[in-house]
Formats: C-alpha cells, structure tokens, sequence
C-alpha cells in the first residue's frame, strides 16, 4: 500500500481563495475590510518570519493588516497596554500575540487579556470553554486545519476511531474536542501512555502532535487509516545541513496508511489560512452578520 499524500498546500491555497472572496462580501456589507493586528516581542528567529507571512497573507485577501512591533525588552504592562488598546479598537477583528514570548513575560496573562470575541488563535480560556462544551468558538488555528483536511478526504468522520498523540491546549486537546464534535470516538495519548504503539495501531485517525521527530513508526499504522502529522522538527541532513520532519516516519507510515500529510506542505501551510478564516468569522459576529460558514 502507498498512501495518498495529503497537500495542505493546495487546500490551504484553495481555503485562503474563498476567504478573499468573503473578505470581497464582508467590505460590500459592513463599508470596511476586517481588521488582524498581530503583536510581536522582539524581532527575531522564526517568529519574525511567521509574522511577515501572516502579514502578507491580509493583503493578499484584502484584509487591514497591521503589525505592533515591541521590543524585546518591552514590559508586560506594556504589552498589557497594547492589548488593551486593540481590544478597544473597533476596526481590530482579530488580535494575535506572537508566541513565543520573551521569559519575563507571563504568556497565559496576557493571552487571557485578549477580548474573546477577538481572539482569533482561540487561546482565550472562554473560546477554549465554549469548544469544550460543543458551542460556536473561535478555534485554534491548527487543529482546525487539521479538521478541514480529515473531512475533505474522509467526509463524514462519525463512528471512526481517533487517537490524537499530544495533550497541548493549542493542538492536542482542541484537536480532540473538535473530533468528539465530529462524532469520532477519540483517544487521547502522549509519550508517557503505556504501549503507544498499541493505543495509535487501532486508530482510523491519527494526529501526530508530541513534538518528537519521527516517533511514529510504520508498524504504529492501521491499514488504510488517515495520518495528520502536526510536527515541525529539525534534525541534521546527511550534507550537514537541517532539514524539516514531522513527528511521523513518513516513508514508512505511507507503506501502511492510507493517506497521510506530509512535512513540510501538509498542515503548516492550513495554520495560517485558517488564521484568515478566523479572522473573517469574527468580523462576521462582531458586525452582527451571519455566522461563516467556509
């Protein structure tokens, strides 16, 4: 068996289309373009990259994009400041803070400080609350995504079996709320379940978010089953190089699975594309139109 590869790619560009076409609908109805401001500590490493990809992406689908740079030695009462600001910005749909925060600031804090009605990362204890209990939320970005791609390929998800490995709050258990609103019977394990092996070898589903690179064999793999694998880790290259793998041994689960994602160009590429359908939905409640449905 060789699994289908799954291109986040193409669907994340096909996604970040039909929010430009709402993001069209939405400037037509409320006489303005939803508005994300992203907050960045700090101007580097990889966090800097993301945050110029994010801010391309807004013009890209005809959003009002800003970026607030702070330095790295910005206090949190500063930062609490520059939340607060935007919270009361009326034409800010969506607030973004940049993680990884520098040490001296307490990220749940500030994170817990975002309106929820704003919070487009869907961090806020309230958006995490209402995912909980199967009410409309703003959801983190990544599981989301990581939805989009299962039901695309599968449909309808009720009945399978699912075991997400991670028990994060921005993958592992939102992922798992968001599959139990699925009707899926889900799992979730880590790297300390006994026989892990055994747990994911009966899974229709499989969402690989530990952080491990690699971990996941492909004798963990059902036959047939759909593989999502979340992780971005760097490992020396034979030239001597870094190179990008998932948490998934790719070559060998894609001998038993039936589909899988790969890495890089699987769900990295949905993160940000659902950033954009966050941002859009919240624009929609806050100017009290009808909810998104993309």
């Amino acid at each position: 068996m060789t699994a289908t590869r799954i291109d986040g790619k193409a669907f994340a560009l096909a996604l970040r289309e039909r929010v430009a076409v709402g993001v069209a609908g939405f400037r037509n109805a409320a006489g303005r373009a939803p508005g994300l401001s992203v907050v960045l500590v700090g101007d580097e490493g990889p966090s800097a990259v993301y945050v110029r990809a994010k801010e391309k992406a807004c013009v890209e689908a005809g959003m009002r994009g800003a970026v607030h740079r702070m330095p790295a030695d910005a206090t949190q009462d500063a930062l609490m400041r520059r939340v607060a600001d935007l919270n009361a910005d009326d034409a800010v749909d969506g607030i973004l803070v940049q993680l990884p925060l520098p040490a001296h600031i307490d990220a749940s804090v500030v994170l817990n400080a975002i309106d929820p009605d704003k919070d487009v990362d869907g961090f806020h204890p309230l958006n995490a609350g209402r995912l909980a209990l199967g009410e409309r939320a703003l959801t983190p970005c990544t599981p989301l995504g990581c939805l989009m791609l299962l039901k695309a390929r599968l449909g309808d998800l009720a009945g399978l079996e699912a075991v997400v490995i991670g028990r994060s709050n921005i993958v592992g258990k939102p992922m798992a709320a968001l599959l139990l609103a699925e009707s899926c019977t889900v799992t979730i394990a880590h790297s300390r379940t006994r026989d892990l092996a055994q747990v994911v070898r009966r899974a229709d589903i499989v969402v690989a978010a530990v952080g491990r690179a690699e971990m996941v064999r492909g004798d963990w793999v059902k036959p047939g089953a759909t593989v999502i694998d979340v992780g971005i880790n760097r490992v020396d290259a034979r030239d001597g190089k870094m190179r990008l793998v998932g948490d998934v041994a790719y070559d060998e689960v894609a001998d038993h699975a039936g589909a899988v994602t790969p890495v890089p160009g699987g769900v990295g590429p949905m993160t940000i594309a659902v950033l954009l359908r966050n941002t859009l939905a919240a624009a929609h409640a806050r100017a009290g139109m009808a909810p998104l449905e993309i």
